[in-house]
C-alpha cells in the first residue's frame, strides 16, 4: 500500500534540507510533492508553488486541494495530484504541518506515515539566528512551540548532527515494510 509521508519539525529543524537533499537521489518509488502557498516563489526556503490569496481561494472553492490549512498569515494546500500519485502506487512525501496532523489522518488514513523531524534546543537556536529571518523574540516563541511533545504515533528522525546523516536514517524509515 502506498503512503503519504508527512513530514514535520520545528521551523529550523532542517525539514526543506532535508527534502532538497532527498530530491538529489529519490528512492525509487518515491514522489515528493510540492505545496502552494501564499508566499512568493522568490521568498527562500522550499520549492513551492506561489499562488496569491484570490488564485488560491478560486483553487479551494473548485476542490483542487487533497488538503489545505492556514498558517502563520499564510495559506498553504497540498493539490489532488497526490491522490492520483497514491493510487498508481507511489510513496508520497511532503513538508506537512504538526497542527494538521489530524485533517491528513482523517483523510488517508492508514495510509499516512507521520515523521517527526527533531533537533535539541540549542542546536534549533543557532539554526534560528544563523538564518535570521527572525527578532530574539520570535526565535523564543518557536523554541517554546518546538519544546513540544511530538504527536502521538509519529516516528522520530534526528537531525542534530550531519544532514548526510539524517538523509541515511530516512532513507531507512522510508524502506517498504516487508
Amino acid at each position: 500500500m502506498a503512503r503519504l509521508i508527512w513530514l514535520i519539525g520545528p521551523s529550523g529543524s532542517g525539514k526543506d534540507s532535508l527534502l532538497n537533499a532527498l530530491r538529489e537521489a529519490p528512492p525509487r518509488n518515491l514522489l515528493i510533492a510540492h505545496r502552494y502557498i501564499t508566499r512568493p516563489a522568490d521568498a527562500g526556503g522550499e520549492n513551492h508553488i506561489a499562488l496569491t490569496e484570490t488564485e488560491f481561494a478560486r483553487r479551494a472553492a473548485q476542490g483542487l486541494f487533497a488538503l489545505r490549512w492556514t498558517a502563520h498569515g499564510l495559506h498553504y494546500g497540498l493539490g489532488l495530484e497526490l491522490d492520483l500519485w497514491l493510487t498508481r502506487g507511489h510513496d508520497v512525501l511532503v513538508n506537512g504541518s504538526r497542527q494538521h496532523l489530524a485533517q491528513a489522518q482523517a483523510r488517508y488514513g492508514a495510509r499516512l506515515l507521520p515523521l517527526c523531524l527533531t533537533v535539541s534546543p540549542e542546536v534549533l537556536a543557532a539554526r534560528l539566528r544563523q538564518r535570521g529571518r527572525e527578532s530574539e523574540t520570535e526565535i523564543a516563541r518557536r523554541l517554546d512551540r518546538a519544546a513540544q511533545l511530538p504527536p502521538a504515533g509519529c516516528r522520530l528522525l534526528n537531525n542534530n548532527g550531519a544532514l548526510s546523516q539524517t538523509l541515511l536514517q530516512l532513507r531507512q524509515l522510508l524502506e517498504p515494510l516487508p
